[in-house]
């Protein structure tokens, strides 16, 4: 069973999978009908439908639909809601994954009588054998750097892994499109969705007050020489580092008005995130001010100027000890263990060299250089070469 999305890649996965041999059906996904602060014309799913459909009577496989709205709502928008009210940055693509095209969407498809479920991410899977004689699954990175998708599937569990197939994974998004062209899809040359998973691109202050009222707020802007920015980051390099310490470097620096000086009003600091630019509206600065720290108890937002203003930047992040998630339980820590490793925080962003540590209350990831906009709700995933082998929600 493909998840038909009407674009390109999913389009190539049913017809790669047909030439290997298998029995595809194509089902197309109905997740998201609202267009409250959807930029216009962005991911109109009746013409998603039409273009997923066309293929499927192209490739001449059955073609199903499910309404799994009130689903993806329930899991995937309100979760986003609620994380926003809470000062968080939630990644809905990660979620969706989890919640909808490997739960939902499987258990739909397994009802179908379908063995697997298949979808058009750029990642592979392979298998290895323990020595117990147990089957682990691998996550595995795409073959196309550019367009790696790995991260977004880095809460799948080994149930749902085993059931995944990733067609697309060793093809580059080049002899994707080219694929298609030969084949005259009618996806062959439809740009790639952009935005929230089956939302689309949004006016994200316009969304959220969908359920979060706007309520005025003050901006500080703080100084790179603040005294808060004064962080002793290598304690944390040693192995031996005390659980205390990697709790105190992981927790964002303590933002409060007598730090700064206010500059401006804003609409409600939990339509805003660390580390973005635009939104503010708030000019006459000979450098452009970023957004460094919020506090949504007290509705502020704090702000610094240039990209490398140290409030930007942190060494230390944590994930609490239940939100912790192994992709290969295996694999996974006891307390006190170390391992290096490479982590992301975002999709796109590089892979960067890391230690993680297993405490007994929360997870600590210590990077080798400090980054950029480290925000909580992020999910931290954590690489093996090119494995995806655990993630977690950053805690704060």
């Amino acid at each position: 069973m493909v998840g038909m999305s009407g674009g390109v890649d999913s389009s190539v996965a049913a017809y790669v999978l047909q030439k290997q041999g298998y029995d595809v059906v194509a089902l197309f996904m109905r997740n998201w009908t609202d267009t409250t602060g959807v930029l216009k014309g962005d991911c109109p799913w009746m013409d998603d439908k039409f273009d997923a459909e066309a293929v499927a009577r192209k490739l001449n496989i059955p073609f199903h639909m499910v309404d799994l709205s009130e689903q993806y709502r329930a899991r995937v928008v309100d979760y986003m809601f609620a994380e926003y009210e809470k000062g968080r940055t939630p990644n809905p693509d990660v979620l969706c994954n989890r919640e909808i095209k490997f739960d939902a969407f499987l258990e739909k498809a397994l009802e179908l009588g379908a063995d697997y479920v298949a979808t058009g991410h750029y990642c592979r899977k392979d298998e290895v054998t323990l020595a117990d004689g147990t089957i682990a699954h691998r996550l595995l990175a795409g073959s196309d750097g550019n367009k790696d998708q790995s991260y977004f599937l880095c809460q799948l569990s080994q149930e749902q892994l085993s059931k995944a197939m990733f067609p697309i994974g060793d093809l580059v998004k080049p002899e994707v499109r080219r694929i298609a062209t030969e084949l005259n899809l009618i996806t062959a040359h439809k740009k790639d969705s952009q935005g929230i998973c089956f939302v689309g691109k949004v006016d994200l202050p316009v969304f959220l007050q969908q359920k979060l009222a706007a309520k005025e707020g003050k901006v500080f802007i703080v100084e790179n020489d603040c005294e808060i920015f004064n962080r002793d980051w290598s304690a944390a390099d040693s192995d031996e580092c005390p659980e205390e310490k990697l709790m105190e470097l992981s927790r964002p620096y303590p933002f409060h008005p007598k730090y700064g000086k206010k500059i401006g009003t804003h609409q409600g600091a939990h339509f805003y995130t660390i580390g973005q630019r635009k939104g503010l509206n708030i000019g006459g600065f000979p450098e452009p001010l970023f957004i460094i720290g919020t506090n949504v108890e007290y509705n502020q937002i704090y702000v610094g100027m240039r990209d490398e203003h140290r409030g930007l930047h942190r060494k230390v992040l944590r994930v609490n000890a239940n939100e912790v998630h192994w992709v290969r339980p295996d694999l996974a820590l006891a307390e006190g263990d170390n391992l290096r490793c490479l982590v992301r925080v975002r999709y796109r962003q590089p892979l960067q060299k890391a230690r993680i540590r297993m405490g007994k209350d929360a997870l600590y990831v210590i990077f080798d250089e400090t980054q950029r906009g480290i925000t909580a709700g992020q999910f931290a995933a954590v690489y093996i070469d090119d494995e995806v082998v655990m993630s977690g929600p950053i805690a704060e």
